[in-house]
């Protein structure tokens, strides 16, 4: 009985007002925690991004009629930043990060780029006519389609420590480690784990 009474006095100024005002007041506070929940999400959780360019086509479109464009529209992915707190970044994880400042001088754009990881801390990335191999040893990378890789012979200095390698899936066109360096840890934003618009392209990854 008393938890009834007690119950009845935190709630009895709403059975004061009229029943469409109690309707409106419950939506709105629904509306409110529903609001808080996908703010918290957003900053803690995963974040959406849009592919604005062809550096990582096929895989990811943007919209023609781009340069290099695949789609009609550009692809909506969802980078989930809780999880590389679970663990640590794998080699072939599509990633979200801050651009080094350098990206900017080399590429005229700065920001938040959209990359594979190719190369993890103390390796040697090497390109020979556009075929990648991490310490000497051939990178196997069906998700490259043959017509858009480069024809690069070169060798990069080894990651640091608590650093990776990235590079876009379109290698022909992509502006990458291979021209600003490596990303620090501290860059990476998460691995894109969905792509959710349009309808057509919806997947997990």
């Amino acid at each position: 009985m008393r938890f009834t009474r007690y119950r009845h006095a935190i709630r009895w100024p709403l059975y004061r007002l009229p029943r469409p005002v109690r309707i409106a007041v419950d939506w709105l506070a629904t509306l409110g925690i529903a609001a808080v929940i996908v703010l918290v999400l957003e900053t803690e959780v995963a974040k959406p991004y849009r592919i604005p360019t062809s550096s990582m086509e096929p895989t990811l479109h943007c919209a023609a009629p781009g340069n290099g464009c695949l789609g009609k529209s550009s692809d909506r992915v969802i980078a989930a930043k809780a999880v590389y707190l679970l663990r640590s970044p794998e080699r072939g994880d599509i990633v979200v990060f801050t651009a080094p400042a350098r990206a900017k001088v080399e590429c005229d754009e700065g920001g938040t780029f959209v990359k594979r990881i190719v190369g993890l801390p103390g390796e040697v990335v090497s390109e020979r006519r556009g075929i990648v191999f991490i310490d000497g040893r051939r990178l196997v990378e069906n998700y490259v389609d043959p017509s858009r890789r480069d024809r690069i012979t070169k060798t990069w200095p080894r990651i640091p420590a608590h650093a990776y390698f990235v590079m876009g899936d379109n290698r022909a066109v992509s502006c990458d480690s291979r021209d600003w360096g490596t990303v620090p840890r501290k860059n990476l934003i998460g691995p894109v784990v969905a792509t959710y618009w349009p309808f057509s392209r919806f997947g997990f990854r």
